[in-house]
């Protein structure tokens, strides 16, 4: 932990409306690493309050996501802390209470208009070519009649109250300075007339009560970024320091990702959607090393981080603002190097689930054998059950005669080869690698054929499969009585062959 940094207090604040995606974890992996960095505090927030687009479950999914990833929360709606309530549903009074601050300072007012008012001005200045805006109507009412209207029961929402003059400068750590003519800029709703607050507002109250140092947040926020720093300013509180990430791109490079393009990636065993790449077969570890490296670089030439080396590392100076397209080849290359990092015992703990899902009946003692000859071969733990399931099989489909017979040879002649084979492995004390490779590599000398030949029709035999783990270690795991019955039962389809 570095002591010359003061403690970053961050919060990642989803909306639980829909599901969690690459580009959220990237902002709550960097909101962890930095408050571990600093030995500060990560906080979870909930951002509740669009009832329209909520999602049921998605809260759930989330945090979910959040722990498979391994970042734990300091404070959160689950495990509460000293700036309670973390969902913003539960803190609509406190909203309420810093509106009604605000239009008396004179930074806020109600406004009257009608939806349909609303809607007929929107349309009135699409004819005229002008953007979307509120045109102030509400602006001049006296506080008192405004007041008034209000006890009576009229609806209305309250808007922010938009400096008319001048220009409004904004700090990003990324992007340096931005300034805005505040002309340009609209008078936004800050409460909605079911006096629900929205997020302009509720995340500007919350992140000054939650003290947050820093807000990490998407690019797609930069456009409103003016409006919350003159909120913070209404009040008089000082600014966190924001942080506009990159946005992510496709694949290709252009444009950004959309949900139609995600329904495509699954078919290739893809997804952006943190739930899915853990049933994909990918690791937490390999998932944080690949969407830390999209957007923020240690040197121009590490890559293989973990999350230990990712806290000691990391540093916002090394953000890059400049967009970073998805690279699904480069995150298979890090789940590969997470998987070969991994310590026998854990890569075969979370290989079962792969196997058990395919209907396979694992037992441990095997499993700790096998984890260690498939684990340079491993690109997720999904290929797993493909390239070793039947070490876990009693009985072995019968390969067919022209899987079994070898390259250049014919069945009956591939079929003597096995024999002899068989006559050498049944006059060994036991099946060990050790024993059984030198004894089966001086046959094929004898025999003046290649290993590809030999070993080919004895892999088919024993495995069931062209391609395998390594032959003789696989065969020393299936054990002597196992290997012999495979091999005659595929004497026996290549005699059938031969005769037919």
């Amino acid at each position: 932990m570095s002591h010359s940094l003061k403690p970053a207090r961050v919060r990642f604040a989803p909306s639980p409306t829909g599901r969690m995606h690459l580009g959220s974890a990237r902002t709550a992996l960097y909101d962890y690493l930095l408050a571990r960095k600093t030995g500060g505090q990560f906080i979870l927030r909930i951002e509740d309050t669009d009832r329209r687009r909520f999602v049921p479950g998605a809260e759930e999914e989330l945090m979910q996501g959040l722990r498979w990833l391994g970042l734990n929360w300091d404070e959160g709606p689950d495990v509460g802390g000293p700036y309670g309530p973390y969902r913003q549903l539960e803190r609509k009074e406190i909203y309420q209470e810093y509106a009604l601050q605000l239009i008396e300072s004179g930074h806020a007012y109600t406004c009257f208009c009608t939806p349909e008012r609303l809607e007929k001005l929107r349309q009135e200045q699409q004819k005229r070519k002008e953007n979307s805006h509120y045109d102030g109507t509400c602006r001049a009412l006296a506080p008192q009649e405004a007041a008034a209207r209000v006890a009576a029961g009229e609806r209305h929402v309250i808007r922010f109250k938009m400096p008319r003059q001048g220009s409004t400068t904004v700090h990003d750590r990324l992007r340096g300075d931005i300034t805005v003519e505040n002309r340009n800029m609209d008078d936004y709703i800050l409460v909605k007339s079911d006096g629900l607050a929205l997020y302009h507002l509720a995340h500007v109250v919350d992140d000054h009560l939650m003290k947050i140092t820093h807000v990490i947040r998407g690019s797609e926020w930069l456009p409103t970024f003016p409006l919350h720093a003159l909120i913070h300013r209404a009040f008089g509180w000082e600014e966190p320091e924001f942080v506009h990430l990159s946005v992510f791109l496709k694949p290709s490079g252009k444009g950004k990702m959309s949900k139609r393009e995600s329904a495509d990636l699954i078919k290739d065993g893809y997804s952006i959607y943190v739930k899915d790449l853990e049933t994909l077969g990918y690791l937490p570890e390999a998932v944080v090393n690949w969407i830390a490296l999209m957007g923020w670089s240690y040197d121009d030439h590490t890559e293989f981080f973990t999350m230990d080396d990712l806290i000691e590392k990391f540093s916002l100076d090394r953000l890059n603002p400049s967009p970073a397209a998805i690279n699904f080849a480069k995150f298979d290359h890090f789940n590969g190097l997470h998987i070969r990092n991994l310590e026998i015992p854990d890569l075969a703990n979370r290989l079962r689930p792969f196997f058990e899902a395919r209907g396979y009946l694992v037992d441990d003692a095997r499993l700790l054998k096998v984890a260690p000859i498939i684990q340079e071969r491993l690109v997720t733990l999904e290929d797993a059950p493909e390239i070793a399931g039947f070490f876990f099989q009693d009985v072995i489909q019968s390969p067919a005669a022209e899987d079994l017979t070898a390259k250049g040879l014919t069945p009956k002649e591939s079929a003597e080869v096995a024999r002899q084979m068989l006559v050498l492995l049944e006059s060994q004390p036991e099946m060990t690698a050790n024993l059984v490779e030198p004894v089966l590599r001086s046959l094929v000398e004898q025999l003046g054929l290649s290993p590809g030949q030999v070993f080919g029709i004895l892999r088919a035999a024993v495995t069931g499969q062209k391609i395998s783990p390594p032959l003789f270690e696989s065969m020393e795991i299936i054990g002597k009585q196992k290997v012999i019955e495979r091999l005659r039962s595929a004497i026996q389809v290549l005699e059938r062959a031969g005769d037919g």
